[in-house]
């Protein structure tokens, strides 16, 4: 049995799915995997998302220990947001579902150039 904040799961793929349950959280790491990043970077880089949205993944982010919200006292505030180092160690995981996803693309799709992931996030 493994437990996660009282929450019991029998396979470490539950944990896993548990943590990233939606379509965002996944894309805001994979970002913020190129280096730390403010609200608005975010919010232009991760496609579709709304504002609402994307703040209420980032507090789950953060509450997962994923990320971290560091804010600046300065005017008008500054808050930057950045992988702490458990969120680092998905980099290999997700640089392996990138090149899934194009293979799979490759395989079974086509690739326009409209909204293409150019980025690809190399180990540091």
């Amino acid at each position: 049995m493994y437990i996660v904040n009282e929450k019991e799961f029998r396979c470490p793929v539950s944990v896993t799915n548990d943590v990233f349950n939606d379509k965002w959280k996944l894309a805001i790491v994979w970002h913020l995997l190129d280096g730390d990043k403010r609200y608005k970077e975010l919010h232009e880089e991760v496609c579709e998302i709304t504002q609402k949205t994307l703040t209420v993944k980032l507090k789950e982010l953060e509450q997962k220990r994923l990320i971290k919200r560091e804010v600046f006292a300065e005017v008008p505030p500054k808050v930057v947001y950045s992988l702490t180092p458990i969120g680092e160690s998905l980099r290999d995981v997700l640089n392996a579902m990138h090149s899934w996803g194009i293979k799979y693309v490759n395989e079974c799709g086509e690739v326009t150039e409209d909204n293409t992931c150019i980025i690809s996030v190399e180990n540091n």
